[in-house]
């Protein structure tokens, strides 16, 4: 199964009960329709003043105080979480002012995208080497209803639950892949964020979060081990350069004989010619440019 397609983790416990909701959209209609309502309230609080109608003249306050209560004003980019009398009626998303139940508890839900880096996690990778890493995760909420009735603080569960995928992550892959033939926290990027991103969506979505990106913003060795690591990366890249200058020095050489043979410059022997191919290797892969000598007498003296 890819990293994409994992299922979200089951709930571990003797019955392991989640709350069963998911958004819907709440009963409104236009808030201006509501404050026409207001204004009549009004109209009828100073009637009653006038005419003083008794218990009656309370009637006008009792609807203008239901009334405001239904009213709710919604920005772009945020929405309006309905709880009437202990149960969920719906979300408004559509920004503006609605009219809804009277007597309501709203909870404002941004649903804009954010993100956050979390702190710098020391782990040790698939090799055991101890490394210091970070990632910055872009989210947003999907499902308002599950955002906050599924979990108590959803940003603070994302921060948490991004920080042990992390950690998940990063104990499956070395830091550095020496024979390259595999995936390494360092030479490949891309594919740990696309892992990290899967499984970050995976823990999250019970809150009804929904993952846009993750990214790595951190990583190197752990400081007690970074010495030795860099002078170990360090040979390595001293290896890999000498290979390649050792190889290119061997096609050099045999293209200069070959060269030499083809055009009839010269004939050498064998231990000229195992001379001519010592010197010029050690020219070629000398780490300082040659002091050039003159040879004044003949080629064998």
């Amino acid at each position: 199964m890819n990293d994409s397609e994992q299922s979200v983790p089951g709930p571990v416990g003797h019955e392991g009960v989640r709350t069963a909701i998911t958004e819907r959209p709440a009963r409104m209609v236009t808030g201006w329709l509501g404050v026409a309502v207001l204004l009549a309230c009004v109209a009828g609080m100073v009637v009653a003043a006038m005419e003083q109608a008794g218990a009656w003249s309370l009637a006008p306050y009792l609807v203008f105080a239901l009334e405001l209560s239904s009213l709710v004003i919604v920005a772009p980019g945020q929405t309006r979480v309905i709880q009437f009398f202990g149960s969920y009626t719906g979300t408004i998303r559509r920004p503006g002012l609605w009219a809804t139940w009277p007597l309501i508890v709203r909870r404002a839900v941004s649903v804009r995208v954010r993100n956050f880096e979390t702190s710098r996690l020391k782990v040790n990778d698939a090799e055991g080497n101890p490394v210091e890493i970070a990632a910055i995760v872009v989210w947003q909420v999907s499902d308002t209803a599950k955002a906050v009735y599924a979990v108590d603080d959803y940003p603070d569960f994302v921060s948490v639950q991004s920080e042990s995928a992390l950690r998940h992550v990063a104990t499956g892959h070395p830091y550095d892949d020496t024979e390259g033939t595999g995936t390494s926290l360092r030479g490949s990027t891309d594919v740990v964020a696309a892992q990290l991103a899967g499984e970050v969506a995976a823990r999250v979505a019970v809150a009804g979060i929904e993952v846009v990106e993750v990214r790595i913003s951190h990583l190197a060795y752990a400081p007690e081990i970074a010495q030795a690591m860099l002078r170990r990366q360090q040979a390595n890249a001293v290896v890999a350069a000498r290979s390649r200058i050792v190889e290119g020095a061997v096609g050099m050489v045999e293209m200069a004989l070959n060269r030499l043979t083809e055009q009839g410059v010269v004939e050498l022997d064998e231990e000229r010619t195992a001379a001519m191919v010592s010197n010029l290797m050690v020219v070629l892969c000398g780490d300082q440019p040659p002091s050039p000598v003159v040879n004044a007498g003949t080629l064998y003296s």
